[in-house]
């Protein structure tokens, strides 16, 4: 831009004389004095219409010097440019700022309202060019960009650095915290706000915290910070110092943190460490709450630890001495205890008789019964049984114990009470694919075989005929004393009914029965007084055809009749084959009884007819052949 203003612009045309007079008033920047008019001609071109005062002229060099001088009273701005302003005044709703440019910018007071007090007029601060001249014409500037930009810059860099930086929790949003930082905002998910999970959000909201700049995004420029990122490197360092003095069998003091099933972890001060269910107390416990509480105070001993996985095994019982250790001495074998279920196995129960000290109960030692015992049918956990010490031994730390052995051996006088041939009534215990255990009083019981359960059906399993709880009655087939057993009868209670029921399903007597179960070798029959026979799969084709079915009622012939093996082999088949071979029978004698009668009466007529003709005679011999003949005929087809 020139400093021109005051020249004329056509000065150069003017006459010499009007130039000179120009020049000799240029340095004193004097009015001109006017001269005597000079004589106007014709061709006269001077423009006495310009003003020639207060004209001055320069050298180039002045030119140049004063231009200069002019140009850097400006500053050359970009769009985007970050730049220091000062304010220059202040209205109701803007601030109006001064960046050496042509004009002053205007920036809505809303952008200051972070600055304790407010702006005042005189505050230099650094503000972006977002327009230099929008539509209006107007300097559009922002204070707010400028210092997110500023605050995206720093938030970069410390993200690098690793550098702490500290924030204010402006508000709670869905799945964390808005933090303010640098005037930026940045996210806080709720799982890097503490080591321990945090499920209330709003105690955070108006702190000032420390935070660490975990992760940017460079493109929407959004960064995440972390607060528990802090307290995990502390805890580290912590966990290092405490590492580094740890020492097997020293004692620590510590929080409880956590419970779960298998055990529970313990605060050691920046170090968790686990104290294991099994290492909690000297007794069996079903879990840790039953003895721990969150947050409870603690001594624990240092099991072992592991400096790469950063792994610390604790225990509690250890700073007690191991129950066995402190046994009573008036505890021998032959003793009577009492102690509560608090284990069950397939071979018996441990009862804990105080605190770490147990003794097996052996399914053996439950009863003096023979028969098996379920031992997790018979006890419950939390029980409380009286056993007699059977064998101790202190120094492996075993007991056994036996509950049967506190009362009498009811075996002793077996024969007494229950006699061989006697019958009693008992209690079904147990059912195997082989037998039925059935209990008669306490500690005695015995077996009833499948095969004499009943005379006259066949089972495939006992649970077919009874069932566990029932009663039945038994007859004492034999006494094994010495083997604890006892051979028991069902049937045996009623006579054989097979001995009477031969003359009734003799062979070839027929017999109504239902079929109660078929498959392809035959059919199992309900007959009359609750006898079962077989009738195999070719005896059971109808006369149409058909084959009976299973639940089908029909008629059966025996064919077999085994009283030894106690079986019935039935027929259906042989019935209705049978009834045609009677037929045909009928029919033979029929025809031959009318073959005779006509023989007979052709003899009556010869007897009584005189002598005829030799071809009379021709005639009836040809007559009686013909007879004979279809006689003989007859009597062929029928065999």
């Amino acid at each position: 831009m020139s400093f021109n203003i005051n020249k004329q612009l056509n000065a150069e045309d003017q006459e010499p004389k009007a130039a000179e007079t120009a020049e000799a008033t240029a340095t004193t920047n004097e009015p001109v004095q006017e001269t005597a008019p000079v004589a106007e001609t014709a061709h006269d071109d001077f423009d006495w219409s310009r003003d020639k005062r207060n004209v001055s002229a320069y050298s180039a060099d002045e030119k140049a010097k004063y231009d200069s001088v002019y140009d850097n009273t400006f500053k050359q701005i970009n769009d985007g440019e970050m730049i220091q302003a000062t304010v220059e005044s202040l209205t109701k709703t803007d601030v109006v700022v001064n960046i050496g440019f042509k004009s002053d910018g205007l920036i809505s007071l809303n952008e200051f309202r972070d600055i304790p007090g407010g702006v005042k007029v005189g505050d230099v601060i650094e503000v972006m060019v977002v327009e230099k001249e929008d539509r209006e014409g107007n300097l559009n500037l922002s204070r707010k960009s400028a210092r997110i930009t500023r605050a995206w810059e720093r938030i970069v860099e410390v993200n690098k650095t690793g550098e702490i930086v500290t924030g204010l929790v402006t508000s709670k949003t869905k799945g964390g915290l808005i933090v303010d930082v640098f005037g930026m905002e940045t996210f806080l998910p709720g799982s890097q706000i503490d080591v321990k999970p945090v499920t209330d959000y709003d105690q955070f909201v108006g702190k000032t915290m420390e935070f660490k700049v975990v992760k940017i995004n460079e493109a929407i420029k959004n960064a995440v910070v972390s607060h528990k990122a802090l307290i995990e490197s502390d805890i580290e360092a912590q966990r290092a110092e405490i590492i580094g003095k740890l020492e097997k069998g020293q004692v620590l003091e510590g929080t409880i943190k956590n419970i779960t099933d298998f055990g529970a972890f313990l605060d050691l001060g920046g170090l968790d460490g686990l104290l294991y269910i099994t290492d909690i107390s000297w007794g069996r416990i079903n879990h840790p709450s039953e003895v721990l509480k969150m947050d409870q105070k603690l001594n624990v001993v240092v099991l072992d630890f592991d400096d790469d996985k950063k792994r610390i095994s604790l225990g509690l019982k250890q700073l007690t001495p191991h129950p066995w250790d402190t046994l009573a001495e008036n505890l021998k074998e032959g003793e009577v205890v009492k102690g509560k279920v608090v284990n069950i196995e397939d071979y018996g129960a441990f009862l804990e008789i105080m605190p770490g000290v147990e003794g097996l109960v052996h399914v053996s030692e439950i009863t003096w019964a023979n028969t098996p015992i379920n031992a997790k049918e018979f006890f419950k956990l939390g029980d409380e049984y009286e056993a007699k010490v059977v064998t101790l031994d202190k120094d492996t730390r075993k007991m056994s114990l036996s509950i049967k052995q506190l009362t009498e051996d009811p075996w002793s006088t077996i024969e007494n009470r229950f006699p061989e041939g006697s019958k009693h009534m008992g209690t079904v215990k147990n059912i195997t694919p082989y037998g039925v255990f059935v209990e008669l009083a306490t500690g005695i019981g015995g077996m009833i075989h499948i095969s004499d359960l009943s005379w006259l059906k066949r089972f495939n399993n006992p649970n077919e005929y009874t069932k566990v709880g029932n009663e039945i009655e038994v007859l004492i087939l034999s006494i094994d004393k010495d083997g604890r057993k006892l051979q028991l009868g069902h049937k045996q209670i009623e006579e054989d009914p097979w001995n009477s029921l031969e003359s009734t399903f003799a062979i070839g007597s027929e017999h109504e029965g239902t079929v109660i179960k078929k498959d392809d070798k035959g059919a199992v029959v309900q007959l009359p007084y609750g006898l079962e026979g077989f009738a195999p799969a070719r005896h059971l084709a109808k006369e149409d055809g058909k084959t009976i079915t299973a639940d089908e009622i029909a008629n059966f012939m025996v064919i077999e009749f085994d009283r030894s093996d106690k079986r019935i082999v039935l027929s259906h088949t042989r019935l209705w084959e049978q009834e045609k071979e009677e037929e045909k029978q009928v029919q033979m004698k029929e025809k031959r009884a009318e073959a005779e009668s006509t023989k007979k009466a052709v003899k009556n007529i010869q007897s009584k007819v005189e002598k005829t003709t030799l071809g009379d005679l021709g005639v009836l011999a040809g007559l009686k052949a013909k007879l004979d003949g279809d006689a003989a005929a007859e009597e062929a087809k029928g065999e």
